[in-house]
This record gives C-alpha cells, structure tokens and sequence, in this order.
C-alpha cells in the first residue's frame, strides 16, 4: 500500500473527529440558546471537547509538516496558531458566568471553524482520490504536480 494513500486516510479520519466534535460544540451552543440546556452543563460538555480538538488539530498542522505536504501545511497552519493564542491567553474555555454574554461570538467562531474544517474536507477527499488512483495506476498514468497540491 501507498505511504501517501495512508497519509491521506489518516487525514480524512482525523478530520472527520474535527467536524463532530465541532459540531458538537454548536449543537451545545444552541441547545443553551433555546434553553434545552442550563449554563453549566454547556460550558462542561464544551469545556469537555476543546482539548482534544486542538490536540487533533494540531497533529493535524505537524503532519503535514512532516511529510511535506506545504499547501495543506500552510493553510492548516493559521487555525493551529489561532488554537495556541487561545491556549496560552487562557481564553479557550468557555466561562460559565459569561457565556450567555459570548453566545454569539463563540457561535460565530464556532461556525467559521466548521466552514475552514468542511473545506479541509473537501481537500482532503480530492487528495485520497489523487492518491488511490495513484496507487492503483501504472507509473505513466499517475497524476503528478503543483495543481494537485
């Protein structure tokens, strides 16, 4: 099997994990917007997953760092440094006391994010279909090049 076809399968799982665990987030979100959920048991589930998405996010950025994939790098890269300017100014908890007031800002980051990760997906599906055609034609046929980034 294809080093590269593996690469590309990883990416698709560990974006998949991105997108339900965002969703997720937004589910929680407005749950506690119509009043389905009390603010301590929103901010816990959020709280609960935030964690893990800038782990897999980052895993995420570092390989494709490291085996070479510059594009999908460089456009991985901005939301990974995002996620650590949230880490270290401690702003990526959700407060308990003020999150009725920052409802709608996480919201609106929460839904840009899913935007970036949907379009990560779409990259990374087109990239697992360039790898398995690889994989599976003769050297001659294979689909080399920039544009295929």
């Amino acid at each position: 099997m294809d080093w590269d076809l593996i690469l590309w399968l990883i990416a698709l799982l560990s974006n998949i994990a991105l997108l339900v665990l965002l969703i997720y987030q937004i589910i929680c979100l407005s749950d506690l917007e119509a009043d389905y959920m009390n603010p301590y048991e929103s901010s816990a589930n959020i709280n609960r997953v935030v964690i893990p998405e800038f782990i897999l996010e980052g895993t995420f950025c570092v390989l494709f760092l490291f085996t070479g994939h510059w594009f999908m790098f460089f456009i991985t890269f901005p939301i990974c440094c995002y996620h650590v300017r949230l880490f270290m100014k401690r702003e990526h908890l959700v407060d308990v006391t003020e999150i009725f007031r920052a409802l709608g800002n996480e919201k609106k980051f929460r839904i840009i994010k899913l935007a970036l990760y949907l379009f990560f997906f779409f990259l990374v599906i087109v990239r697992l279909v360039i790898a398995l055609y690889n994989s599976l034609a003769d050297e001659d046929e294979a689909v080399h090049g920039f544009w295929v980034f």
